[in-house]
């Protein structure tokens, strides 16, 4: 499940490919559709919650309130059927449902990160993140990510920055399990279910601040 963008998106996973998926676009409703579209796709699939053996979760980057639903929704299914909740970058999903798509790297992923700013990062290829997420203004990384294409809703709202901007728009939850479906398989860990925020913080002490002291 991932809640990271305006999407909220849940999908089931036997590890081998994906049996049942939702994806709805609400920037606003994520605690409000999440659960409805997890019960959604067990119907869909004919499955039981007790019988899920693991959750993953999108951590992000993304804004506070949408991305915490998803994570706190993803502790209390691990918590209330004792099955392992594994993280994984949004960014990489949508890294990976691009490569699904047929785009080879190199290639960048941006998504909106709200005032005028994208959360993004580089890839080798669908699979490979060069470097760390970072929430920058689409101006100030457009001269290092000329020529690229770029996916993904952030690149969208910003032709100008970025010209060649690519699909999918926001992530799904099936790429999303199919990634980490994959590098389990290969033994690889995958991150802990925190949230990846990036956002600088709006409250700053002033400059120039007085102390008030009492005479």
């Amino acid at each position: 499940m991932d809640t990271a963008t305006p999407a909220v998106t849940v999908a089931l996973h036997d590890g081998t490919s994906v049996v049942a998926a939702s994806g709805q676009v609400d920037a606003r409703r994520h605690g409000e559709l999440l659960l409805p579209a997890v019960d959604r796709v067990l119907a869909e699939a004919g499955t039981a919650l007790d019988a899920v053996t693991g959750v993953v979760v999108g951590v992000g980057p993304g804004p506070y309130t949408g991305l915490r639903v998803g994570l706190v929704t993803a502790a209390t299914f691990g918590s209330a059927l004792s099955v392992p909740v594994h993280g994984l970058c949004t960014l990489d999903g949508l890294a990976y449902a691009a490569g699904l798509d047929g785009l080879e790297g190199p290639f960048a992923v941006a998504t909106d990160a709200r005032r005028k700013e994208v959360y993004w990062a580089r890839y080798e290829d669908a699979r490979t993140r060069a470097g760390e997420p970072a929430v920058d203004r689409p101006a100030d990384i457009a001269p290092a990510l000329a020529g690229l294409p770029v996916v993904g809703a952030g690149a969208l709202l910003y032709p100008q920055a970025f010209p060649d901007a690519r699909g999918p728009e926001h992530v799904a939850a099936g790429a999303l399990a199919a990634l980490a479906a994959e590098r389990l398989a290969a033994g690889q860990e995958l991150e802990e279910p925190r949230p990846l925020y990036l956002r600088r913080p709006d409250a700053q002490v002033p400059k120039n601040y007085k102390v008030v002291t009492p005479q």
